[in-house]
């Protein structure tokens, strides 16, 4: 089984988070989001992952040192592709194209979700879905009275399924897939300006290609800064059981953490009361404060304030008063 994960995006939506990393790489619960996408797909196959391609810009060595790192983390080789021009989705799939062979899974780093599905290998191709009530802004999938996919739609004007795509895939036939991918860049079949993997995906289909729907139990965006601080509270509540959330070496004086909570390695908390639903990196220092619902990066520094609703970035230092905050790493405010 190889796994496919396009993440060249700049993350536009996110700055000023993504200024200094990634979007992928911004924490949730203490681990990128990419690394939790990775982890959970590996829990809906039985198969051996032997491969993982990350598809990214120009990231430096660092960033590509820590995602071949989460591959070995799952027992499979890591490799760095790159995509130098953001032409859509089928030709950032195909920048890792010498991985799209045999079993496939595809996941758009800008997801998580949770599933207890379990891939099914005689399946030829899933596609995973959520119901949702604004289906406008979506691509959905129209299903038959068996149960398979008739027909991908994007964005519709008028009513045809509330089944929104969320953008991870299963194709037994990574061969075939990557052959329709090649034709469209080929013969420059473009749409909106860009390759689309759902054309591909439709070609299969009318050379008798059968999908199926994967149903998701939850789907959590981190599309943006709100979306991505109510998805760190969702896994955090997910995860409390399964997970070591708060270091053993987390120094209290005089604080409470109120759970679920993630607080890292080397975290001081003085004065201070922080949860539920907060996220705290490693060697960061929060004193006289009272943080909630905030996800708060490495090496902070926070004083004397009410935070909530809040993403701050690493290196930040934050004193006064309170505030909903989108703070970028390395900042100072006062």
């Amino acid at each position: 089984m190889n796994i496919i994960i396009p993440m060249a995006g700049m993350g536009k939506r996110m700055r000023p988070h993504t200024l200094t990393v990634p979007k992928p790489l911004i924490p949730v619960a203490g681990k990128p989001i990419v690394q939790r996408l990775v982890e959970d797909i590996a829990q809906t196959t039985d198969e051996p992952i032997d491969n993982i391609a990350f598809v990214v810009g120009r990231f430096g060595k660092a960033v590509e040192d820590m995602l071949v790192g989460i591959a070995a983390s799952l027992g499979a080789k890591g490799h760095i592709c790159y995509q130098d021009e953001p032409l859509g989705t089928a030709h950032a799939i195909m920048c890792a194209k010498d991985f799209v062979q045999g079993p496939t899974i595809i996941a758009f780093a800008d997801t998580l979700f949770k599933t207890n599905l379990k891939i099914d290998t005689s399946t030829e191709g899933i596609i995973w879905v959520n119901k949702v009530e604004n289906w406008k802004m979506f691509g959905v999938v129209e299903l038959n009275k068996d149960g398979h996919i008739t027909n991908f739609v994007e964005k519709p004007d008028q009513f045809v399924s509330d089944l929104a795509i969320i953008g991870v895939y299963y194709i037994k036939n990574g061969d075939m897939l990557r052959d329709e991918m090649q034709y469209l860049l080929d013969n420059n079949i473009r749409e909106k300006g860009e390759y689309q993997l759902t054309n591909a995906l439709e070609a299969m289909k009318q050379k008798g290609y059968r999908f199926s729907p994967g149903r998701v139990d939850e789907w959590l965006d981190c599309g943006n800064k709100d979306a991505t601080v109510y998805t760190n509270q969702r896994v955090l509540e997910l995860k409390k059981d399964a997970e070591q959330l708060v270091a053993g070496d987390v120094v209290l004086r005089n604080s409470v953490i109120v759970e679920p909570c993630y607080i890292g390695s080397g975290v001081v908390l003085e004065n201070a009361v922080v949860g539920p639903h907060v996220s705290i990196g490693k060697n960061s220092t929060v004193k006289n404060a009272l943080i909630r619902n905030s996800i708060i990066q490495e090496s902070v520094t926070i004083s004397d304030k009410l935070i909530a609703n809040s993403m701050i970035g690493s290196h930040a230092i934050v004193q006064g008063t309170p505030d909903d905050l989108s703070v970028s790493d390395y900042s100072t405010m006062a």
